[in-house]
């Protein structure tokens, strides 16, 4: 089995509030979508949300504020699948409730870490 990152990209718009019920169902559709993967042993890791603060450091300890700032789109959150193929994981992207939203799936592979005398490279 490879495994692959399915990361949730949302536009961002502070101007748009879910009433509580609507946050309900969206909820149960995140976890039917990875209850579902879940059940199939599909899921890998069930990832995080990510939050709307922090900070993008580059090179020469040049810090800006918030990670979306040249953006229009936000990484909101990934999960961690597990699949024999990119087209696979696809397949499971395309269930994501994250389209309900008008948002995206990227998904990525991910390279296998490789233990060199106790050192993970």
């Amino acid at each position: 089995m490879n495994e692959f990152s399915l990361i949730f990209r949302n536009e961002q718009n502070p101007d748009v509030q879910f009433s509580p019920e609507q946050m309900q169902d969206i909820l149960k559709q995140w976890r039917d979508w990875m209850g579902g993967m879940a059940a199939q042993n599909k899921l890998s890791n069930p990832g995080n949300r990510l939050g709307f603060e922090g900070a993008v450091v580059r090179k020469n300890n040049m810090v800006t504020d918030g990670p979306y700032a040249e953006i229009k789109e936000m990484i909101s959150g990934y999960i961690i699948v597990k699949t024999e193929t990119l087209e696979e994981a696809i397949e499971l992207a395309k269930g994501c409730p994250v389209f309900n939203a008008g948002g995206c799936v990227e998904v990525r592979s991910i390279i296998p870490t490789v233990v060199c005398e106790g050192t993970a490279v």
